[in-house]
């Protein structure tokens, strides 16, 4: 299966060259989804202007030219099925990668997205189908909306609850942690020695 990262800022602060224990955050989201035995590749969607800034970083940086990251994916959608993540969760557990990639095979919904108790949607911790994806996300641009998290109401998807996962591996939860701060580098860094 193919793996897609955004790395797409839209907010000044957000930053994922970040270095986390030496490396950009990013790096060790790509080497962390390549881990896991079901990722074969991982494409890293950048904006056109920071490509040379990305590509010191991962091995297959995609520029797109877009305003928003809903707009960038679209540009940027696989002809495959996709492991989607967001270029700062540097914790992607590769045990989970492969779980939910096992799911999706064997269900073959449109999207396979972990959800939280209070109903939350992980939708850059998700597998999507690419066909149902785009049309998701011309149908929420469509509505004037540029979140990301909107996608999840117009797929039919398989939700999985991440605390029913949780309680057989507490390291499941580590997986949706995105680093936005010092002090989640520090976080990030000393969870990373310990795995």
């Amino acid at each position: 299966m193919l793996g897609v990262i955004l790395a797409f800022p839209e907010k000044r602060w957000e930053n994922y060259t970040l270095p986390v224990a030496d490396e950009p955050v990013v790096k060790l989201t790509e080497r962390r989804l390549l881990m896991s035995k079901r990722i074969d590749e991982v494409i890293t969607v950048v904006r056109r202007d920071k490509l040379k800034t990305y590509s010191l970083h991962v091995s297959n940086p995609l520029p797109v030219s877009m305003r928003s990251r809903m707009e960038a994916l679209l540009k940027a959608l696989p002809r495959e099925p996709f492991f989607l993540a967001e270029g700062n969760m540097p914790l992607i557990m590769p045990f989970l990668v492969n779980y939910l990639t096992g799911l999706f095979y064997e269900n073959e919904p449109e999207a396979l997205i972990p959800i939280w108790k209070d109903g939350t949607a992980e939708v850059t911790h998700a597998i999507y189908e690419p066909d149902a994806l785009m049309d998701a996300i011309e149908a929420v641009l469509a509505e004037g909306y540029r979140n990301l998290r909107r996608i999840a109401e117009l797929l039919d998807y398989e939700p999985l609850p991440i605390e029913e996962l949780a309680k057989r591996n507490p390291k499941v939860t580590l997986s949706f942690f995105r680093v936005r701060n010092s002090f989640d580098v520090r976080f990030a860094a000393e969870t990373l020695r310990k795995l």
